[in-house]
């Protein structure tokens, strides 16, 4: 995704760029889908807490580098059509909390 956000910028590519964004709901969603998977895991055995807190803390940051190229995309994607996407769900939807 950085790469490509990147050299949409490069090359003023603004179809490059909206893939770019589309791809962030895919990130989006398998780091969900891993949080969730490795609270499951760490529930089944303590002595799992700690490398899959580790782990967590390195998908989050992969996400947010994910985030971070999606930024880069939609900035790219104005300059090139002077509009902006509006479309962008904003924020994290991981729960906080389970079973509320």
């Amino acid at each position: 995704m950085l790469k490509d956000a990147l050299d949409s910028y490069v090359n003023r590519d603004a179809e490059l760029a909206l893939a770019v964004m589309q791809d962030d709901a895919r990130v989006d969603d398998f780091y969900t889908s891993l949080f969730r998977s490795l609270l499951t895991y760490m529930m089944e055995n303590p002595h799992h807490i700690t490398p899959s807190a580790h782990l967590l803390f390195i998908a989050k940051n992969l996400e947010r580098i994910g985030d971070h190229a999606t930024n880069i995309a939609e900035m790219v994607h104005f300059l090139v059509t002077g509009e902006h996407v509006s479309d962008r769900p904003k924020g994290d939807d991981t729960p906080l909390f389970s079973g509320d």
